[in-house]
């Protein structure tokens, strides 16, 4: 067969299984239609993170540290693990909407800067289900801050998009940070 018709085999091939693929999918598998479609949109949310580090029912604990964290003004190797209490307002007792849980580490020798390794994991309303992933670094004396996000899953397939955070109050125990978020996803094709 010439290189020509091979190609044309090719093309033909892809014209005649890509319908197939993109068609007759299980409910489970919806999404793969809709990325098939090409349909993506964009999400504001907005959202309270309760940043409890002290205390009986604190969120954050530390796993490990180095020899110079406790020398350091910055922490510089301090890790954390955390499943922090997500909010719809800055109060403790406003509804609750999801949990942030991950890893964060104190990254920065001169300054307190974290590397986030966390995921939003929504637990009520539409978003009940899905999760978002964010990766990046956040360094927390700058007034406000930007992360990016790198996934998500349920509502959230194929997500990309960044946060704005910033610390709305902090006590000495409780940590109070506001975080607008604009994620680019996937479309819900069920709906």
């Amino acid at each position: 067969m010439t290189k020509i018709g091979t190609v044309i085999l090719g093309f033909c091939s892809l014209a005649i299984f890509m319908p197939w693929v993109c068609s007759g999918l299980t409910k489970e598998e919806i999404w793969s239609e809709t990325y098939c479609q090409g349909k993506e949109k964009v999400t504001k949310l907005h959202f309270y993170l309760q940043d409890l580090i002290r205390g009986p029912n604190k969120t954050v604990y530390t796993v490990a540290k180095s020899e110079l964290t406790d020398s350091l003004p910055s922490q510089f190797g301090r890790l954390l693990v955390l499943d922090n209490l997500i909010t719809v307002g800055p109060e403790p007792d406003s509804k609750k909407v999801g949990r942030m849980q991950g890893i964060v580490g104190l990254s920065n020798l001169h300054e307190l800067s974290l590397a986030m390794l966390v995921n939003v994991v929504f637990t009520e309303g539409k978003y009940d289900g899905s999760t978002l992933s964010i990766l990046g670094r956040n360094p927390l004396t700058e007034k406000v801050r930007e992360v990016s996000i790198v996934g998500g899953t349920g509502v959230f397939r194929m997500a990309r998009g960044y946060v704005i955070t910033s610390t709305h109050s902090f006590d000495g125990s409780l940590g109070v940070y506001e975080y607008t978020v604009f994620v680019s996803h996937l479309e819900d094709g069920a709906s």
